[in-house]
């Protein structure tokens, strides 16, 4: 704001009238609807970005609510989805109820591997390439992140964008206030007071939108994270069971151990 906004407001001050009564509790108490009152007595200008910024905060809180929602039960069924895989012993017991897990992001992983094992294999023997499985692995990583990213944008946005949207409505209706005092030829801090406490109502419904807004972002974001660290994880961890289980000598007299590998991958010998 302009220093000589401040000076003006500074000559207010000392011109109003310092020798007001102390106010009384009733006049205290009645205080507690003046937010109400200037709700009530804003102008148009307040008003309207007091809509579009209630407006950003109901659309931020759909967001934040649909995600978190969705994020926990991606988070349950990727629980399900890996005590199930750990506990099989063929990789076409779980290639045949993976649906059931949905909405797990590991289950798009896992489908991406066995189908590229199976492109490469007919399903017997080690991968040809397994930087082939890796890529496919990756981008069934990185199109379950997408999808989980997607509307993370707008939350971004209004969280960069709704403080200063709040603050310009505050420029305008100090704006209009000092125009009122012009026009009614009486500086005093009675006169000026309400335009400036009615602005200021805008800056603070845009911090209101604003903070939940980046708290939001940042959890979501980091759970995005631990989703992909954990994608991760699982298709080095489905990969090496394939080659184990495809390196594992035909089932026969030997280790259980080494039986249960290749048993695990299905294959026929």
């Amino acid at each position: 704001m302009p220093a000589n906004v401040f000076a003006t407001l500074g000559l207010v001050l000392l011109q109003d009238d310092l020798s007001t009564a102390t106010p009384s509790p009733a006049a205290a108490h009645a205080s507690g609807g003046a937010l109400a009152d200037m709700l009530h007595n804003s102008g148009p200008t307040a008003l309207l970005v007091l809509i579009v910024l209630a407006a950003m905060s109901i659309f931020s809180w759909m967001i934040m609510i649909g995600k978190f929602s969705a994020f926990r039960q991606a988070g349950l069924q990727n629980q399900r989805f890996l005590k199930a895989f750990r506990k099989s012993t063929r990789l076409s017991e779980i290639a045949g109820v993976a649906d059931q897990f949905q909405p797990a992001p590991l289950v798009g992983v896992f489908t991406e591997i066995v189908e590229e094992y199976q492109r490469q294999t007919g399903g017997r023997g080690l991968p040809r390439s397994p930087q082939a499985i890796e890529r496919a692995a990756g981008i069934a990583s990185s199109e379950a992140l997408t999808e989980m990213e997607s509307r993370l944008t707008w939350l971004a946005t209004i969280a960069a964008v709704a403080p200063f949207v709040g603050l310009l409505g505050t420029v305008l209706g100090i704006i209009d206030a000092f125009h009122g005092l012009g026009t009614q030829g009486a500086a005093t801090l009675r006169a000026v007071a309400p335009g400036i406490s009615e602005a200021l109502i805008t800056t603070a419904a845009g911090l209101v939108v604003a903070i939940p807004a980046v708290v939001g972002y940042n959890q979501l974001t980091a759970r995005i994270r631990e989703f992909g660290s954990r994608m991760d994880d699982f298709g080095r961890e489905l990969l090496n069971a394939i080659e184990n289980a495809a390196a594992a000598p035909a089932p026969g007299p030997g280790p259980s151990s080494v039986r249960a590998a290749a048993d695990r991958l299905g294959m026929e010998r």
